[in-house]
C-alpha cells in the first residue's frame, strides 16, 4: 500500500471514485466488508464493494488497492466482475455498524457509532482498529452528546442482532449519491436494515428514492411506515410515480391512503388512476412546465433552469391560456428549449409557439405514443383532451419504462443481463474464507 494514510475512517470513503492504474475511473466506493472475529481481536478487513455500471456492485479485494487518498482509491486493475453477494460471516461496515448501539466494556455505558477506522498491520493486513462514537444526550440537557474516539476492544456488541438501529450515519455517508445510486444500496439491504432507513430518511429524498426502486421494493417499504408518513411520502413523488405505486395496492389501502393525502397533492393522482395502465393518460405526469402566452423567452427559460425538472420534461415549455394548470388550461401549443435560446429574451413565447403538431390524445395506446414521439423525434408530448385543456406530458423514459419487462429496474439492479458470470477469483476466496 503506497501513498496511503496509516487511519482511514470508512464513512468517508462512501462514494469516491476507484481508479485502475492508468487512471480511468472503473466506478465508486458502497462499502466495506469485514469479517468480526472473536473479541478482542479486531475485525479483519477484506475488501471494498465498489459499484460499476450498470449499477451492480462488485468485491476489491484489499489486497488490490494501492492507494487510498481522500477523494480517490487506486486498485493494481485486476478487478471481477461477478455481482457481490454478502456471506453470511461478512459484515458491512457502512451499512450495518454505524448508527449501532455498542457498550463501553468499563462501564457498560451505551453509544452509539459514528464511523469506523481502519489500519494497516506490518503484514499488509487491514484491521478495524478504533470506533467514533457519541455519548447520548443526557436528560434535560440540549447539547449534543459528546463525541470520542476509542480503540475497537473498549466497544462492546457489534456481534449481537439489534433492533431498532438508527440510520443517520449510513444517511450522512451516503449523502452525495444520486436517489438512483441509492436506491440500488437499498435494494440490497436485508429488510430490517431497509426499513430503518426509510424511516430515519427525509420524505423528499425518500420518495426519490423510491421512484428509482423495483415496484416490490416500493411496496415493501411502504408498508414499514406508518400510515400518515406514508401518505407524506406519496405526496412529495412526482404524481405519475405516486399513481403507479398506489395502482398496486389493494383497494382499501389505496383509498385510505389517498385520502390521508393534502386534497391538492391526491387529486391529480386520483385522475392518473382513472385511466388506463398503458394509455397515454396513464403514462403522463400532471406537472409539465407551462406559461401563459404573453410570459417571454426569459421567463420560460427561468422556468426550465429548476434543477429538480426532469431533463425530458425541461426540453419543452407548453403554451396555455389562464388558468396555466392542468387540466384546465387551455391548449395552444409547444415551444421547445431549443427555440427559445435562438430568441430575444423579450420575445412572447405566443410568437414562437409550435401548434402544427397534433397533441396525445389521454387514451392513445403505448404503442401510439412511442410512434408518435419517434416519428417527430421528441421526448415528450402535451396530452390534450377533447376540450382542448392541456391534460400532462408524456416523456420518452416514461415510455420506455413501460417498453421494458416490468422487473427491469430489479434487473438492472441484481445485474441479470444474460450475460456469463466470470469465473471464481481463487485470490478473493482465499481471502474471504472459502477455499
Amino acid at each position: 500500500m503506497s501513498a496511503s494514510p496509516t487511519r482511514v475512517f470508512i464513512a468517508r470513503l462512501a462514494g469516491i471514485a476507484v481508479f485502475d492504474p492508468v487512471g480511468d475511473q472503473v466506478g465508486r466506493v458502497r462499502d466495506v466488508v469485514v469479517a468480526l472475529r472473536l473479541a478482542p481481536r479486531p475485525p479483519r478487513v477484506l475488501g471494498l464493494v465498489v459499484e460499476v455500471q450498470p449499477r451492480r456492485p462488485v468485491f476489491l479485494p484489499i489486497t488490490r488497492v494501492t492507494v487510498i487518498e481522500s477523494d480517490a482509491i487506486i486498485f493494481d486493475g485486476r478487478l471481477n466482475i461477478r455481482r457481490f453477494r454478502q456471506r453470511e460471516s461478512e459484515t458491512l461496515v457502512i451499512a450495518e455498524m454505524l448508527d449501532r448501539t455498542v457498550r463501553f466494556c468499563d462501564t457498560g455505558e451505551p453509544v452509539s457509532v459514528v464511523d469506523v477506522a481502519m489500519e494497516p498491520t506490518r503484514t499488509r493486513d487491514w484491521l478495524l482498529s478504533k470506533v467514533a462514537v457519541r455519548r447520548r444526550t443526557k436528560r434535560g440537557l440540549r447539547r449534543r452528546g459528546e463525541s470520542l474516539v476509542v480503540d475497537w476492544d473498549a466497544v462492546e456488541g457489534f456481534s449481537a442482532v439489534e433492533h431498532g438501529q438508527g440510520a443517520a450515519g449510513l444517511i450522512a455517508a451516503f449523502e452525495r449519491m444520486k436517489p438512483a445510486d441509492l436506491a440500488g444500496v437499498i435494494h440490497d439491504m436485508p429488510g430490517k436494515r431497509r426499513a430503518e432507513v426509510a424511516d430515519a430518511l427525509g420524505d423528499e429524498r425518500l420518495a426519490d428514492i423510491l421512484e428509482e426502486l423495483p415496484q416490490d421494493d416500493q411496496i415493501e417499504i411502504l408498508e414499514t411506515l406508518q400510515v400518515e408518513r406514508a401518505a407524506d411520502v406519496l405526496e412529495a413523488m412526482d404524481p405519475d410515480d405516486a399513481a403507479d405505486l398506489l395502482g398496486e395496492l389493494p383497494d382499501e389501502q389505496r383509498e385510505r391512503l389517498l385520502t390521508l393525502m393534502e386534497p391538492q397533492e391526491a387529486a391529480p393522482v386520483r385522475r392518473l388512476l382513472s385511466y388506463e395502465d398503458y394509455s397515454a393518460g396513464g403514462l403522463m405526469t400532471t406537472d409539465p412546465v407551462i406559461v401563459a402566452p404573453d410570459a417571454t423567452v426569459a421567463e420560460a427559460l427561468a422556468q426550465i433552469r429548476n434543477p429538480d425538472l426532469n431533463p425530458a420534461l425541461a426540453a419543452q415549455v407548453y403554451v396555455c391560456r389562464p388558468p396555466t394548470a392542468t387540466p384546465t388550461g387551455r391548449y395552444l401549443g409547444t415551444v421547445h428549449f431549443q427555440r427559445l435560446l435562438r430568441e430575444p429574451p423579450r420575445t412572447l413565447v405566443s410568437a414562437v409557439v409550435d401548434a402544427e403538431l397534433d397533441p396525445l390524445r389521454p387514451g392513445m395506446t403505448l404503442e401510439d405514443v412511442a410512434m408518435l414521439l419517434a416519428a417527430y423525434n421528441l421526448v415528450a408530448g402535451a396530452v390534450v383532451d377533447e376540450n382542448g385543456h392541456l391534460l400532462g406530458s408524456v416523456t420518452i423514459d416514461d415510455v420506455l419504462d413501460h417498453l421494458l419487462p416490468e422487473d427491469w429496474r430489479e434487473s438492472v439492479m441484481d445485474a441479470s443481463t444474460g450475460a456469463v458470470a466470470p469465473p471464481s477469483d481463487p485470490e478473493e476466496e482465499a481471502l474471504r474464507g472459502r477455499t
